[in-house]
């Protein structure tokens, strides 16, 4: 079965430990899937491999490429992303290729296999649930939507990134501010996806693997996903509507 899977979310919200999960109890399904490798500019991360989990490039030279036709790149976070629409359609003839990532770049994704008129299977991997956003963007919440965010999200990739380096850089925690800060924004993407799926378990969250099984929001998270890719519904999936008032500038 060709096609496009995009799986896009914040950053640390579970994407990761989700398909991890994935590969692990439903090995059949997973085994249909290849991973779509982008091209990046930034550094590797601990345990990241190149050619595998990204091409790992140059600004320069992300930049030189996206000068050729066909070529798309994507800023994220201050990153370069980039992808050769020729090259994803001709892999797509034969497989069917999973994207795990930032939702910008999902987005455009999404858009590029519209135009080209390529299969796509979407999902979006929430922190929150809709009822939560609903809450905490309304007067009587009482709370700075976008400061409350940031600050969840903050806490997520401090734990992750102290388990990945020990010790923080300036740097280190610059990017951390970065990806809390920019959370938001990229929840506001999610009902152009259609599929999503709220998980409070995020990559700091020992609910996916400590234990035989997912627990909690992971176990839902899993089901949900397994379930997009078979074409059937689910509880734990939600569908936001896409004209729902975000307020950004609260």
């Amino acid at each position: 079965m060709q096609g496009l899977v995009i799986l896009a979310g914040p950053s640390c919200v579970g994407k990761g430990p989700l398909i991890t999960a994935f590969k692990t109890f439903h090995p059949r399904l997973a085994a249909e899937l290849e991973p779509l490798v982008l091209y990046n500019s930034r550094s590797p991360r601990p345990g990241e491999r190149n050619g595998v989990d990204y091409h790992f490039r140059s600004r320069e030279t992300i930049e030189h490429m996206g000068e050729r036709q066909g070529f798309h790149v994507f800023e994220v976070r201050g990153d370069l992303q980039g992808l050769d629409a020729a090259e994803l359609k001709a892999t797509l003839r034969t497989k069917r290729l999973l994207f795990e990532g930032n939702p910008f770049v999902g987005e455009q994704l999404l858009s590029l296999a519209t135009e080209e008129g390529i299969s796509v299977t979407c999902a979006f991997l929430s922190p929150f649930c809709l009822e939560e956003i609903r809450f905490l963007g309304s007067p009587e919440s009482g709370v700075n939507l976008q400061k409350f965010v940031t600050d969840v999200m903050r806490r997520k990739l401090l734990r992750r990134m102290q388990r990945q380096k020990g010790i923080l850089s300036l740097p280190d925690l610059e990017e951390v501010e970065r990806r809390a800060g920019s959370a938001l924004k990229e929840i506001c993407l999610a009902p152009r996806f259609g599929n999503v799926i709220p998980n409070h378990d995020g990559e700091d969250s020992e609910h996916w693997n400590a234990f035989p099984y997912p627990l909690g929001d992971a176990r839902k998270a899993l089901a949900a996903f397994t379930a997009i890719l078979k074409g059937e519904a689910s509880p734990f999936i939600e569908h936001w509507d896409e004209t729902l008032p975000f307020p950004l500038h609260s």
